[in-house]
Order: structure tokens, then C-alpha cells, then sequence
């Protein structure tokens, strides 16, 4: 079955920067729209980006717009997160996620999903 592994995460101070990866296995990676998406606890799983097959397509919620850069490589089956600017309020798990579909903003659409990584961002 199809794996997804995130690594990247840590303890940055307000204004760091840090670059998460996801790393897939299991089936043809050009054939997966990617996401990227953040839980804080006791809070609902929340969008941060996506990107399209070819990866010539983006979608970011508004509170990263501009800090945040979501690509990927094809060649070796990974897709980025590369986190600028953060703020503490960016500090949640991090999750990668992916599907056979459009690439989209709600969680319950993705099918594969990463078991996390942590994102502590320190003020």
C-alpha cells in the first residue's frame, strides 16, 4: 500500500524557518495530488497546501500565504513544505496526505496519510 513519511520537523524560534519532507512509496508518485496539513491539540485538523499532479498547480490557506512553499520532486518521490517566517501559532503537527484525485483543501478527501511530524515554533 501506499506509505507516506514526513521528516523536518523541530523547535524553531519565532521568524525560523524549517523544510518538511514527505517521502512516498508504493505506487507511482506523479499519479498523486499532495497536501500538507496541521493539528494543534484540541483542535481540528486544519489545510496548509496543496499541490497538483505535474505540480503546476497550488492551492495555500490564507494564514501561510506567503510564508509557505509546497513542491514537489517527481524524481524522488517526495513533496516539500518549506516553512518561512513562522509564527507560534504555526506550531501543531504536521501531516502529509495524498490522493488519486484533484488536489484539495479538506482533509476528509485524502486517502493516505503520513503519521506526523512536529512543528514547535517558540515566541
Amino acid at each position: 500500500q501506499v506509505q507516506l513519511v514526513e521528516s523536518g520537523g523541530g523547535l524553531v524560534q519565532t521568524g525560523g524557518s524549517l523544510r518538511l519532507s514527505c517521502a512516498v512509496s508504493g505506487r507511482t508518485f506523479s499519479s498523486l495530488a499532495m497536501g500538507w496539513f496541521r493539528q494543534a491539540p484540541g483542535k481540528e485538523r486544519g489545510f496548509v497546501a496543496a499541490i497538483s499532479w505535474s505540480g503546476g498547480s497550488t492551492l495555500y490557506a490564507d494564514s501561510v500565504k506567503g510564508r509557505f512553499t509546497i513542491s514537489r520532486d517527481n524524481a524522488k518521490n517526495t513533496s516539500y513544505l518549506q516553512m518561512n517566517s513562522l509564527k507560534p501559532e504555526d506550531t501543531a503537527v504536521y501531516y502529509c496526505a495524498a490522493r488519486t484525485s484533484y488536489y484539495s483543501a479538506n482533509y476528509y478527501e485524502y486517502t493516505y496519510w503520513g503519521q506526523g511530524t512536529q512543528v514547535t515554533v517558540s515566541s
